[in-house]
């Protein structure tokens, strides 16, 4: 019979087992043995280094003031010359003013088309152009003054542009994709005739007035205010403040609402405040949406936009937007 040890005197007890464990050299945290000294992971790492390298190659779009005041003054110009126009329009008296509204009509579709660039762009552009001056012997000639007529043209255009799209096949590829951006330069071409259909109601000539008072204003401010003092900035990459895009909207809500406290009846310094806001609004909103499509196409590595059209871009499409909502707050609100 065999003596007995106590557990201290076991080689192999539980506790030396850990020693002997603990000082093993070649064994990791894991449990496994390995030949190398532990790492750390890397997996972290390489998330941290491409934030890093998208942090550096966003890039940072100046701000010419001196283009922000030209584009302010185009803004001013062009809704003084329709606000005019509208003024000086009678019965007798609209094909002077139709003219007006189809030069405007043509400087919007160049300024489109070549910043959208949709397939067939000359064929677009032609059907577009077709549009308008239809569109606008329509609002002068047809027995009522209404949005129909144009609701057909539009209708018209589109699917005669689509048409053009779909003849070759490098266009049919991206008809799809290019739905979105015919439709937007079909539909504000068109939109401008519904300055004609205007001047035909009893108070569409004094809704021209404040609403078109209140987007110039908008957009004026807003540019010139970007030329000072372009801050907050909106994005790195589009060159505006949100300081300016405010303020315009503000002081053009205050413009309407002056103007329809001297107008007469059924306006109201309460209907002119709310025709305002909304116009000035839209104005701006549309007016940035144009900045940032073309940071966008500039991000993208796409060619930018011919520089006449580029900047002509954000007022034109600005008053292209307004008149429906013009139209619609003439028919449903001041009537």
């Amino acid at each position: 019979m065999l003596p007995t040890t106590g557990r201290g005197d076991d080689p192999w007890d539980e506790d030396v087992s850990r020693e002997i464990a603990r000082s093993a050299p070649g064994r990791s945290s894991s449990g496994f043995y390995a030949g190398a000294p532990e790492k750390e992971p890397d997996f972290g790492k390489r998330e941290e280094d491409d934030d890093e390298e998208i942090d550096e190659e966003i890039p940072v779009a100046p701000v010419r003031r001196k283009l922000s005041v030209a584009i302010a003054g185009f803004a001013a110009l062009l809704g003084v010359g329709l606000i005019l126009g509208a003024q000086s329009s009678g019965p007798d008296a609209r094909l002077s003013y139709a003219v007006v509204v189809f030069g405007v009509q043509l400087l919007y579709v160049l300024a489109f088309t070549m910043a959208i660039r949709p397939p067939a762009a000359g064929v677009v552009a032609g059907v577009c152009a077709v549009a308008g001056g239809l569109a606008d012997r329509l609002a002068i000639t047809s027995d009522s003054a209404g949005m129909l007529p144009l609701l057909f043209v539009t209708a018209g255009a589109l699917v005669a542009a689509l048409a053009g799209q779909a003849i070759r096949a490098r266009d049919r590829t991206q008809l799809r994709d290019a739905f979105g951006g015919t439709f937007l330069i079909v539909f504000g071409v068109v939109s401008f005739s519904l300055l004609i259909v205007l001047t035909r109601r009893p108070v569409g000539t004094q809704a021209i007035l404040v609403c078109l008072t209140a987007a110039g204003i908008a957009l004026l401010v807003a540019h010139l205010t970007d030329a000072v003092w372009p801050k907050p900035r909106i994005a790195a990459q589009v060159p505006r403040g949100a300081a300016g895009i405010v303020l315009g909207a503000m002081l053009g809500t205050l413009a309407a609402a002056g103007l329809g406290s001297v107008l007469v009846l059924p306006f109201t310094p309460g209907k002119g405040a709310v025709l305002g806001f909304a116009v000035a609004g839209i104005a701006g909103l549309v007016d940035l949406a144009v900045n940032y499509s073309e940071a966008g196409r500039s991000m993208a590595g796409d060619a930018p936009t011919f520089w006449v059209a580029r900047h002509m871009q954000g007022p034109l499409g600005a008053f292209a937007l307004i008149l429906p909502a013009t139209y619609a707050l003439t028919l449903f609100f001041l009537t």
